[in-house]
């Protein structure tokens, strides 16, 4: 049952001491609102760098480099090359890997060309696993399958930047021929690069053939530029990585401790550090934000031993008349409740529409500042922070109530 003889006795005292309550409650507000929006800009940065990974997240690159170790009668220096038998390999000994993805680059100094246009563009023999590990957007068309795979067909998927400069006009490329290094290739689909900066700028380069065609064509026959690999559900990238490495080193007699015969490059690992680094920033929030609560908590209980002192001599009738030692305690918790929980849920609503402001900012004009992304208040930060609020409330007023609950009713009216 509410007591509304009480709370009007609060909301007297409260507006009896305007500028010391408000004070005292500023220190709260300003916890809270540093809390919110530190965890909210953490959450923006957290975004916008994580962005920047538009490839699969525990994926793994291996490629090839020259030895640096003697072994078996070979010398070091030598090159290793990577090839179609080493992909079977590893699926037929490494159970742990879910996608094997060969990937070929054309080499060397050309440019494709379209009737009268022409321009140098990055050409990728791919397969289509690569999708599991770069996602790409097909706008028009399809990517490369398994039938041109097996059949070699000579069928190309270009990005937006090859459209722009080879098909101008918005003209459409599907079924049009184009020549990359003096073969025809037919334009099947078209794609838009997922990702942001530099990488997008690249990636809208690149024109996609089937990876055995690359082979053939190019006089790359058996040979594979670079793998991309990608672990079953639940097995850590780094296992892959470390299997792989060792498959190839025994298939291609290289020495075991040789560590620069093959390079590799795995991303889970990246990304855990980069989730690391985001733990300890959100940490360091909390920190300084809980630092500044109890720093407003304290405000609030030597405002509220101030309030117990004023009030002796009241708090002594009550007594006299028959008040419970219960009755003032929660008297006392009360008012330390109300104003910490007000100062609070004014700076949590605060924090939360300047993070929503920024947010909608950003969305409305498409607008991102370096590597700092879209901004965020998690939900369950902010019921965490409300019952924080709650808590340290009734925690301020705990020692002042209980110094309010012990006072001497006979010392108490005879105090001036």
């Amino acid at each position: 049952m509410i007591d509304i003889d009480k709370w009007q006795e609060i909301f007297n005292t409260v507006k009896k001491h305007k500028l010391r309550t408000a004070l005292t409650a500023f220190g709260v507000f300003w916890g809270i609102f540093m809390l919110v929006v530190l965890l909210g800009a953490g959450k923006g940065l957290e975004n916008g760098i994580t962005s920047e990974f538009n490839i699969a997240k525990n994926a793994v690159f291996v490629w090839t480099q020259r030895t640096s170790v003697p072994y078996m009668g070979l010398k070091a220096g030598r090159f290793v090359q990577m090839t179609n038998d080493d992909v079977a390999a590893i699926r037929a000994n490494i159970p742990e890997v879910g996608v094997v993805a060969p990937s070929n680059q054309l080499r060397g100094d050309f440019t494709v060309n379209y009737k009268d246009k022409s321009s140098a563009f990055t050409v990728n023999g791919e397969t289509p696993d690569v999708l599991f590990v770069k996602p790409l957007q097909v706008t028009s068309g399809r990517f490369v399958n398994e039938i041109d795979m097996q059949e070699k067909r000579k069928v190309a998927v270009v990005g937006p930047r090859v459209l722009e400069v080879l098909f101008p006009g918005e003209e459409n490329p599907i079924g049009k021929y184009i020549s990359i290094r003096g073969s025809y290739f037919q334009v099947v689909g078209t794609f838009e690069p997922q990702g942001k900066g530099e990488d997008i700028v690249e990636d809208a380069k690149v024109i996609y053939i089937p990876h055995t065609t690359l082979q053939q064509t190019y006089n790359q026959v058996n040979q594979i530029g670079f793998m991309a690999l990608i672990p079953k559900p639940g097995v850590p990238a780094e296992l892959i990585e470390e299997k792989v490495k060792t498959l190839l080193m025994q298939r291609h007699q290289v020495a075991p401790e040789d560590v620069k015969a093959f390079g590799s490059a795995n991303v889970e690992k990246e990304f855990q550090d980069v989730q690391g680094l985001f733990a300890g920033i959100a940490g360091f929030s909390w920190l300084v934000s809980i630092g500044t609560i109890i720093a407003g908590i304290i405000g609030v209980g030597n405002i509220m031993l101030i309030v117990v002192k004023e009030r002796t001599k009241e708090i002594g009738v009550r007594k006299a008349l028959g008040a419970t030692p219960w009755s003032i305690i929660s008297l006392i918790i009360q008012e330390s409740i109300v104003i910490t929980g007000f100062a609070g849920y004014m700076g949590l609503l605060t924090g939360t529409g300047l993070i929503a402001l920024i947010e909608y900012l950003m969305r409305r004009f498409d607008v991102q500042a370096g590597f700092f992304g879209i901004p965020e208040v998690n939900l369950g930060i902010a019921v965490t922070a409300t019952v924080l609020l709650v808590f340290t409330g009734a925690l301020a007023g705990l020692i002042p109530a209980t110094k309010a609950a012990r006072v001497n009713p006979v010392v108490a009216l005879r105090d001036e």
